[in-house]
């Protein structure tokens, strides 16, 4: 049975459901032995749509109307750090033709070029939050094709939509350029900076695609670091989405951040050739992301379609970053969806529960004690400095997603359709859109 929270209800107690002890400020009175799974049986005292108290095991006799939980783990809603609404949701026009990352990237350019007004873009964002809401998703970093025209269109329309979701979803953007264009077109280089200065973005880049890195990557970078200094960005970029040995720029941004003693917020995702290092050599380019703060996002469904295809041929590695060995050697790690039924990614719906469902099977994050929930929680949500989002505590709002699970599991081991979100302790009316909305487009 679906678990309902009545409208009329302002303080009520979540008695007896199941947390994430990494996540969640338990009051240690009381608290008791964690679940082999890791998990702590709690309750949650929301009132006025926050939290105001977490207490261990069953709720007190205080009065207050209760809603037995019956071990239903609670989450947070979840943070999504690196997807692409831009992107998305095209593949009824715009299919990758042959599933290879080339295919993807010629394919995008045409339908960009071909497709992507204001109002082509306004759409398919809308359809995509909307269905990142209803799945319990609370907060969205997005990146934004940075090239020509499309910056004059994708920016605009991007600051329309994060004013229409205040409230339901937090909406963040970063650029997204080939970053050898920071040298070769520096007058749009100069207009991206604009418009990050506009509308607050981040700046961000994708690297050069299975190239050893060379002295134009080292230039870029050092004209990239110095505005986001000068201007206050933090940085998000694409690194070596590749099974090339030959692909390590992330070894270069992390020598120049340090270089530069970049303070800000750095991000690198994919860094799929890292796992192709010997062991020497990744220890030795960790050591360096350690040192420079440059945090690592995996994005697994994305990277497990692209990487090591060829026709005919099953693959023989999963195309994802090290992240047992990046979290051990104390990066902050990350997962996230990435495209969403488009050229590079063909399927997905922005549902972060499923990233982290395959994330699991993908990344091996079971049988493991690491709190790998983190990676689409409290982690993304301070690489996006959110201090509101990821995590239950009292003092913060009750912004939580229900599920029928019990145990990791079950949660785990059915897709959780069922999972009611609460927005300040309200329970949301969020139906998934419908995909007959995309036909005309």
């Amino acid at each position: 049975m679906r678990f309902e929270v009545p409208a009329r209800l302002v303080r009520y107690w979540l008695d007896g459901v199941s947390l994430v002890p990494a996540i969640s400020s338990v009051e240690a009175s009381g608290a008791g032995t964690p679940a082999p799974d890791g998990l702590v049986r709690a309750s949650i005292l929301i009132e006025g749509g926050r939290i105001a108290r977490i207490v261990a095991g069953v709720a007190p006799p205080d009065g207050v109307p209760r809603l037995a939980g019956n071990g239903r783990l609670v989450l947070p809603r979840l943070v999504d750090v690196h997807t692409h609404l831009d992107k998305g949701q095209v593949f009824h026009r715009a299919a990758n033709p042959d599933g290879t990352f080339m295919g993807a990237r010629e394919t995008v350019g045409r339908d960009r070029e071909a497709n992507w007004s204001a109002e082509d873009v306004r759409a398919r964002m809308d359809f995509a939050l909307r269905s990142a809401l209803h799945h319990g998703t609370g907060a969205i970093r997005t990146h934004l094709d940075s090239i020509g025209k499309q910056i004059g269109i994708s920016w605009p329309v991007f600051d329309e939509m994060r004013s229409e979701w205040k409230g339901r979803i937090a909406l963040q953007a970063a650029c997204l350029m080939p970053v050898v264009n920071v040298i070769d077109n520096p007058a749009e280089f100069k207009s991206i900076v604009a418009t990050l200065k506009r509308y607050g973005g981040i700046l961000g880049a994708v690297t050069f695609l299975g190239d050893p890195p060379d002295g134009k990557l080292d230039a870029a970078l050092h004209r990239m670091i110095e505005a986001a200094k000068a201007e206050g960005f933090d940085l998000d970029f694409h690194v070596d989405e590749s099974n090339s040995p030959d692909a390590r720029s992330l070894e270069v941004i992390a020598d120049a951040l340090i270089r530069h003693k970049f303070t800000g917020k750095a991000l690198a995702g994919h860094c799929c050739s890292l796992a192709l290092m010997t062991d020497a050599e990744r220890e030795r380019v960790t050591g360096k992301l350690v040192e420079a703060g440059l945090n690592v996002v995996s994005l697994p469904m994305c990277n497990m379609y692209l990487q090591d295809r060829q026709a005919g041929i099953t693959p023989r590695w999963r195309g994802v970053a090290p992240l047992h060995e990046l979290d051990a050697a104390g990066v902050s790690t990350m997962v996230s969806s990435d495209n969403t039924r488009d050229p590079f990614y063909a399927y997905g719906d922005l549902d972060a529960v499923e990233v982290y469902r395959e994330a699991t099977r993908i990344l091996h994050f079971d049988h493991s004690a690491r709190p790998w929930l983190e990676t689409l929680t409290a982690r993304p949500a301070a690489q996006m400095r959110l201090e509101k989002h990821g995590r239950i505590a009292p003092g913060l709002p009750a912004d939580l997603v229900i599920f029928s699970a019990r145990t990791m599991n079950e949660f785990l081991s059915r897709p959780q359709a069922d999972r009611l979100v609460l927005i300040d302790g309200k329970a949301i009316d969020a139906p998934l859109p419908d995909y007959v909305e995309l036909d005309a487009l």
